[in-house]
């Protein structure tokens, strides 16, 4: 059972939760898209729901929220090292169910694997999630064949239609915020597609002898090395680190670790000058591999959750989930 709210009533109570959270939602940002004439749609802090973009897909994933594309780990000096303080607040994110399936693969990486990652750790223990649903599928959007389509890993679960926002909170921390009356009561279900025009199939008998295949050649020649796909996969988590000095004084400064890519030269170079996956091709390999093949191996369920937003961003139009259907032939090919 939910509940239904007028918008203005719903930013009223928004408001107030805002005293103690950080909102976070898809907005869309005009002009700010790839060309002048064009939109992009970001994640960003709100005030209002109406700000929030319900009908379209987000150009980036929220991942940027509690992995910061640049985030400083501690300050030093010739005697100290300094902790950077955390900002007090809770954070709220208003996500698919597709990302919500992601935190799932970064929770896996950064907590349970071995050791636990402070950093991440500080950020994602603040963390609530607002479901957004999905009444239609997007382009190149494949979550129903990567099982990310549907979810119940959520805090609330908000859609707006006309002038009400309708409300199925299941947290009683954010419950307390809505005091709404009982005649307000309504029926509220999320909203899950449940196919996509784009399917995928990752072959039953995948394995590492598909590396040897000659599918893998083309992607030398179509592929830049430009990044984006991982900058704006939801599940990727590779970064670099940086030292940055002061210039008054080349003792001090702070260190970052910033946002890498397995794609774009230079990120598998060793000391000594070794480097492995030079050829655009083996990095193509390795992260369709790891994405389907390598992850699930060791977790049991897939790193990719179908977002197609690697197809959405990509300036060669290489399209993921075609790659991933030709291991078929590819398997028949090494087999």
């Amino acid at each position: 059972m939910g509940f239904k709210l007028k918008i203005e009533k719903f930013d009223e109570y928004l408001e107030i939760l805002r005293h103690e959270y950080k909102v976070y939602a898809p907005v869309k940002l005009r002009g700010k898209g790839t060309f002048t004439d064009t939109d992009t749609i970001r994640y960003q802090e709100i005030k209002s729901i109406e700000e929030v973009e319900f009908d379209l897909k987000s150009s980036f994933s929220p991942k940027e929220i509690i992995l910061p594309i640049t985030q400083t780990l501690f300050y030093f000096t010739e005697k100290d090292c300094i902790e950077p303080k955390f900002d007090e607040k809770k954070i709220l994110i208003f996500l698919r169910s597709c990302d919500v399936h992601s935190m799932m693969r970064l929770d896996e990486i950064y907590l349970r694997n071995g050791n636990e990652d402070y950093y991440y750790k500080t950020l994602r223990e603040k963390v609530k999630f607002v479901l957004m649903g999905c009444s239609v599928s997007f382009e190149n959007c494949f979550c129903a064949s990567m099982g990310s389509n549907k979810t119940e890993d959520y805090d609330m679960y908000n859609k707006i239609q006309g002038d009400e926002v309708f409300v199925n909170c299941k947290s009683e921390e954010l419950m307390k915020y809505f005091n709404e009356d009982k005649d307000c009561e309504v029926e509220v279900e999320p909203e899950f597609v449940q196919t996509n025009e784009i399917v995928v199939t990752i072959p039953e008998n995948l394995d590492q002898r598909v590396n040897k295949s000659k599918m893998w050649d083309e992607y030398s020649q179509r592929c830049i090395a430009c990044g984006r796909c991982n900058f704006v996969c939801c599940t990727c988590t590779c970064f670099t680190m940086q030292d940055i000095l002061y210039k008054e004084n080349k003792n001090v400064g702070e260190r970052r670790r910033v946002w890498a890519s397995c794609q774009v030269d230079g990120y598998s170079d060793m000391a000594g000058g070794h480097g492995f996956r030079k050829d655009k091709k083996d990095r193509m390999r390795f992260k369709i591999m790891h994405k389907i093949y390598d992850f699930k191996k060791r977790t049991g369920y897939h790193m990719c959750v179908g977002c197609g937003r690697c197809d959405d961003i990509c300036p060669e139009y290489i399209s993921f989930s075609n790659c991933v259907n030709k291991l078929n032939k590819a398997m028949d090919e090494v087999e």
